[in-house]
């Protein structure tokens, strides 16, 4: 019998299920918990930890000789299918460990003497706008563009803030703020006009919304596998086109990014030819390996089938909210909705505390909780987590 088609989410019971439920039972927190948290850290599933295990037992077996086969071609696979992922080639993508990282190799290799603005908006994360902000004693001017609603940021809106004073256009695919999701062909589209670059924080996005990045037309995006990669901690990625990878050269390095790094020359720096040449140290090959592990299910199912089943979830979710007079903060639009849902709260923490009580695994952000669905849930998920919300007491 053929599965069901991935977007079919039954809305008729409290025992709905999709396509995608089958996977359910390789995340064992599932067994005692309902998570509705990967946009703050995905889940762990079984064959993250299997790799993980492996990384371990190789450890334990063969020491340091293991990174001279086994971890090294861990590194250039792990290169290889983030760049498939988004659509670049493995020489585009070089690998950091946390966002803030892959960030500052980029901004340390722009040079603002003659464009010293950076515009930003005041819905991205605010890692950001802090990687500028810490430059302005070096003459960077950071431009933050106002949301009329707090959950968008017209496009109109950034261009009037770009001139030809401007090095760099930063913000996000999604929004943490509002789960929409930017149309950042048009960011990118308004950036180039005045000779600006583009760089994406798709942290929120990658893994749930599909990312094509060079039909997007921006120079530079960055995730990883924290969230929706199911990769945790410790690991992400920087693209950079090819063609600019080239032409920047980083003003942070590490040996890494060295073209000959086991020469172990002090005297003289040269770069990778390709997006290498934006590492910096050693990677945490236990991040390396968890992260490979959880593409395993990213790459199995394909984003657009993710895709289908949490816009499905996520809808159910935002009607049901509604419904029960939560008002969620969503985009006007379903299309520009991502599995991120924001629901007003006086209190929120007191109201993820709530919802832990009664083992339901949620977020606190300012003014708001916040529940992110993801292909493992099912609809029944989201309606405990209503319910108890809407309840006496929460």
């Amino acid at each position: 019998m053929a599965p069901a088609p991935a977007s079919d989410v039954k809305t008729s019971s409290r025992t709905a299920a999709h396509s995608l439920a089958r996977y359910r039972e390789e995340f064992p927190i599932f067994r005692d918990k309902i998570y509705l948290n990967t946009c703050s850290l995905g889940a762990l599933g079984e064959r993250t930890r299997r790799k993980l295990a492996e990384f371990v037992d190789l450890w334990q077996s063969r020491g340091a000789s293991a990174w001279y086969d086994v971890w090294w071609a861990a590194l250039g696979d792990l290169r290889r299918r983030y760049g498939s992922l988004i659509g670049a080639a493995p020489e585009e993508i070089a690998l950091a460990p946390s966002i803030s990282v892959a960030l500052s190799a980029v901004a340390e290799a722009v040079d603002y003497t003659r464009r010293p603005r950076v515009v930003v908006t005041s819905l991205d994360f605010p890692t950001v706008a802090y990687q500028w902000l810490a430059k302005r004693q070096r003459g960077v001017e950071v431009v933050v563009v106002e949301s009329p609603d707090r959950v968008t940021v017209p496009v109109e809106a950034i261009a009037r803030a770009v001139d030809h004073r401007t090095a760099l256009v930063a913000t996000s695919h999604v929004y943490f703020t509002s789960g929409a999701i930017q149309d950042i062909g048009a960011v990118a589209e308004v950036a180039h006009a005045k000779g600006a670059l583009c760089l994406i924080d798709a942290y929120q996005s990658v893994g749930q919304v599909p990312l094509a990045v060079r039909a997007t037309g921006a120079d530079c995006v960055t995730a990883g596998g924290l969230k929706w990669l199911l990769g945790g901690p410790g690991i992400v990625f920087l693209y950079v086109r090819e063609d600019l990878a080239r032409r920047l050269a980083p003003a942070i390095a590490g040996w890494f990014g060295h073209k000959d790094q086991f020469a172990f020359e002090p005297r003289s720096l040269e770069w990778h030819d390709d997006a290498r040449r934006f590492e910096l140290g050693t990677p945490s090959l236990a991040a390396v390996y968890a992260q490979l592990g959880g593409l395993e299910y990213i790459e199995e199912i394909g984003v657009p089938a993710i895709r289908a089943v949490t816009t499905a979830l996520t809808e159910d979710l935002v009607a049901r909210a509604r419904d029960l007079g939560l008002r969620p903060k969503v985009a006007p639009r379903a299309e520009d909705r991502s599995a991120i849902v924001l629901l007003p709260a006086a209190d929120p923490a007191a109201a993820v505390r709530w919802l832990d009580a009664a083992g339901i695994i949620a977020d606190a952000r300012p003014g708001h909780v916040r529940l992110s669905p993801f292909f493992y849930n099912v609809q029944e998920d989201h309606v405990s987590a209503l319910e108890r919300l809407a309840a006496p007491g929460a």
